[in-house]
């Protein structure tokens, strides 16, 4: 709440700079629509762009039946449904709303992580559908993209009317400082947005170890897409070496963290969550597809 509001406070401000007190209400209206109306875009769209199917009970009855149980654990009124897209990145997104949500899980995620892995992913994703981030992630990259087109039309109006102000006698210092918040205030909102997204992350770590009962399998699943991710010719050459994103730049923690804040969880640790751990045995059948995906023109999966 912290994060969203200093994000509409900095898109109040940009309306104050165009029009004063009246400006920067409506700039907190648009905040407040765009509160109601953030995550209306159909996710159906966004599977479509990742050319994700269904995956049906018959094709993975092992997947559906761990979704049905962390959506009952999740408190959900209907179960996500899972789509397999032909990517050998290995990712995992939810999109839609608790009421009407999906889960896209790639074909490289699939085939390289076990049972036990892939229900932590699974709970993490339904941890991001139960507490709504879909919905505060869309506001804020709303409010963001918002900042940004504001401030680019100040940058450009400053300009062109940079000799009537200074014929006219406008204070100097005042304008600077107008430009300067003018440049500084996107960038601010989009620190701001990645802070949320990193906190959101943490926090459905969280939620997937108290729907799994088993945060030791969500940790090895982060350990091992951040150990298969870099591709085979990274391990064998620069093994360790991988530059990591500055930590005020990354959409997620950074996974070591992740691990060691889930670790903590651990069942001898005392701060163990309240549901029994899902059955480890597991048999993924058509999870783990036969051919991988291959590349044809334009450059897209099939």
């Amino acid at each position: 709440m912290a994060l969203l509001a200093a994000m509409v406070a900095i898109l109040a401000l940009m309306g104050s700079l165009f029009a004063g007190l009246q400006g920067a209400l409506w700039a907190g209206l648009l905040g407040l629509v765009a509160l109601i109306f953030a995550g209306q875009v159909s996710p159906w769209l966004v599977l479509r762009l990742y050319r994700a199917r269904p995956l049906s009970a018959a094709d993975a009855p092992g997947l559906h039946a761990r979704l049905a149980e962390l959506a009952r654990r999740a408190g959900l009124s209907r179960v996500p449904r899972p789509f397999y897209v032909p990517s050998r990145m290995m990712n995992a997104f939810a999109v839609g709303e608790p009421e009407d949500s999906a889960i896209a899980l790639s074909d490289g995620l699939l085939r390289n992580l076990d049972g036990r892995e892939l229900t932590g992913v699974l709970a993490h994703e339904i941890s991001h559908i139960r507490n709504n981030d879909i919905r505060v992630m869309g506001l804020a990259d709303l409010v963001s993209r918002v900042t940004g087109i504001l401030a680019q039309f100040g940058q450009v109006m400053i300009l062109l009317l940079l000799p009537m102000l200074l014929l006219e006698g406008v204070n100097l210092s005042s304008l600077f400082l107008t430009a300067l918040i003018l440049m500084l205030a996107p960038a601010a909102t989009s620190l701001l947005q990645l802070a949320l997204s990193r906190v959101r992350e943490y926090d459905a770590d969280m939620s997937a170890a108290e729907l799994t009962g088993d945060p030791a399998g969500l940790a090895s699943a982060l350990g091992r897409i951040e150990r298969i991710q870099g591709g085979w010719l990274e391990r064998l050459f620069l093994p360790g070496n991988r530059e990591a994103d500055p930590a005020l730049l990354r959409t997620h923690p950074p996974s070591d963290e992740r691990i060691r804040r889930l670790m903590k969880l651990d069942p001898g640790s005392g701060m163990y969550p309240k549901h029994s751990a899902i059955d480890r045995r597991y048999h993924p059948g058509w999870e783990r597809p036969a051919d991988p995906p291959r590349r044809h023109w334009p450059g897209v999966w099939y």
